[in-house]
Formats: C-alpha cells, structure tokens, sequence
C-alpha cells in the first residue's frame, strides 16, 4: 500500500508515471511548502524556469532555483535542456509521487510524518483561499464545489474498497491533465481531495465517537 501526494495518482495504473520515495532524506526535503507548490507546478503548467515558476508562486526567483536544485536530488525535478542559471527550464519527472503507508523505521514513520502534516497544511491553504474568493465565483462553481463529510461504520478492507472505487471514477479525468486538447470549453483545474480516516481516536470528540 502506498500513500500519494497532492497530486493524486495510483500505483500500477498504465501511463501514470509514479516517483516512489523511501528514503527518510527525500521525504524530509519534500516536506516544504515552495518544494510541494513547484512540483505541483511543474506537472501541470512545466517546463519551466526558476524566474516563471517564481512569478507564478509569488517567490523570488532565488527562492525558487535553490529549491529545484533541492528536489533534483531526489529525483522529484530534472532540467529541460536549453537555457541556463534561473533561465533555465525544468520539469517534473513524473505526474505523482508515492511512498509505504506503512514505514519501515520510526526515521521513515518521522519523516512520512512531517510529509503528510505539510501536505495537509497546503490542503487547508487552498481551501480557505477557495472560501476566501468563492462569493466572486460564478454561481455555478459556488454550487459544484463540494465540502461536506459523513461518517461511515466500515471496516479496514471495505474503506480501501471505497478508496479505490472513488480512484477509478477521478481516473476518466486524467488525460486532461496532460492533454490540454482533450479539456472542454469551461474546464477548470480542480483540487478533488482524499480524506477518510477513524473518527474514534478520541471518545469525547462527539460524532463518530460512539462504539
């Protein structure tokens, strides 16, 4: 079992190229906000150079090249050819990343630890920044938008049933991703996000706590 970034993706699924990371080191150089958003970045909107990527985070553009230079060396980013210094391209060097849900070490456990708190941070940015700017929306995207939660009594295998079935439906949507050509008039990017987990861990927490 692995666990996937922001990004999304899925182990094993044809043509969804997959960066797996089990060095506690490249978990920990990860873990960043700029490293996350350029790697982000970079798969939808790359190639591109320090000076672009900067502009576009709202980073310098020294920022932003140290970084890159960062994830290279765990294989996140590689350069483009052409051009040089901060001029000079990059691009992801896959569409997703993964790593063990399960670690090997309490060093990895640590590590996959502090990647999933910084991935969660980012999730929670983006969020009130979409709530922040929603009453500007177009009434439409205000009521497509989905935010909401609902507590299921499952067991471990059914949760990883449901997991992988809502997976095969995001899937139809990939190739937009990667083919511009492919994306209808009215097509947004869209941060669909995965979130399920037990809602027991504290019995006074209120719904989900009965047993």
């Amino acid at each position: 079992m692995a666990t996937k970034d922001a990004a999304g993706g899925q182990d094993g699924v044809p043509g969804r190229s997959v960066t797996r990371l089990a060095d506690p080191r490249a978990l920990r150089a990860y873990a960043h906000p700029v490293r996350l958003k350029l790697v982000g970045l970079l798969r939808t909107e790359g190639p591109l150079t320090a000076t672009r990527a900067a502009e576009l985070l709202g980073e310098s553009s020294g920022t932003c090249s140290f970084h890159l230079r960062q994830l290279a060396k765990y294989g996140l980013v590689e350069e483009a050819g052409g051009g040089t210094g901060r001029e000079k391209p990059w691009r992801a060097t896959s569409m997703f990343t993964a790593w063990d849900a399960i670690a090997e070490s309490p060093e990895a456990a640590a590590a996959a630890g502090l990647l999933k708190t910084a991935l969660a941070e980012g999730y929670f940015e983006q969020l009130m920044r979409w709530l922040e700017a929603s009453p500007a929306e177009p009434p439409e995207w205000q009521d497509a938008a989905l935010m909401g939660d609902q507590v299921l009594y499952v067991t471990a295998d059914e949760l990883a049933e449901l997991g992988r079935k809502v997976q095969e439906e995001v899937e139809v949507y990939f190739e937009r991703l990667v083919k511009p050509e492919l994306r209808p008039p009215g097509a947004r990017p869209v941060w669909y996000l995965h979130l399920a987990f037990p809602n027991d861990l504290n019995p006074g927490s209120g719904r989900g706590a009965a047993r």
